[in-house]
């Protein structure tokens, strides 16, 4: 009986010393930890993920497995006069290569990017 009234009041005193107040200096180490761990959980998952990513990638390069694929894309030229206008210069739409990945790959954007982006400019 005597050691689970220890353990009790060993409880009591976590819950006691969580509740009472903490100073400026306690309570920035805390958020302090709290921002540093959710910043390093942030970036090993964006580490993981990307490794994941190459991987498959690689994979399906080995295999010659649809690494690869085309998108048609519309690019243009943007010349800035002197006058301060813009005039456009439109090339005819032309399929470019991508990626079947989350990421680049290889000097490739992916292919849900490009779908999403089939309009290219160039500033001149």
């Amino acid at each position: 009986m005597p050691e689970s009234l220890g353990g009790l009041q060993i409880a009591l005193r976590n819950i006691i010393r969580l509740v009472a107040p903490i100073s400026a200096q306690e309570l920035r180490e805390r958020l302090r930890r709290i921002f540093l761990g959710i910043l390093l959980f942030i970036l090993g998952a964006a580490v993981l993920t990307f490794g994941f990513d190459f991987a498959i990638f690689r994979v399906r390069v080995a295999t010659n497995r649809n690494a690869f694929g085309s998108v048609t894309v519309n690019h243009y030229y943007a010349v800035l006069q002197k006058n301060g206008k813009t005039q456009l210069i439109f090339d005819p739409p032309q399929p470019e290569a991508c990626v079947n990945a989350l990421f680049p790959h290889a000097g490739s954007l992916p292919c849900w990017y490009l779908t999403r982006h089939p309009d290219q400019r160039t500033n001149i």
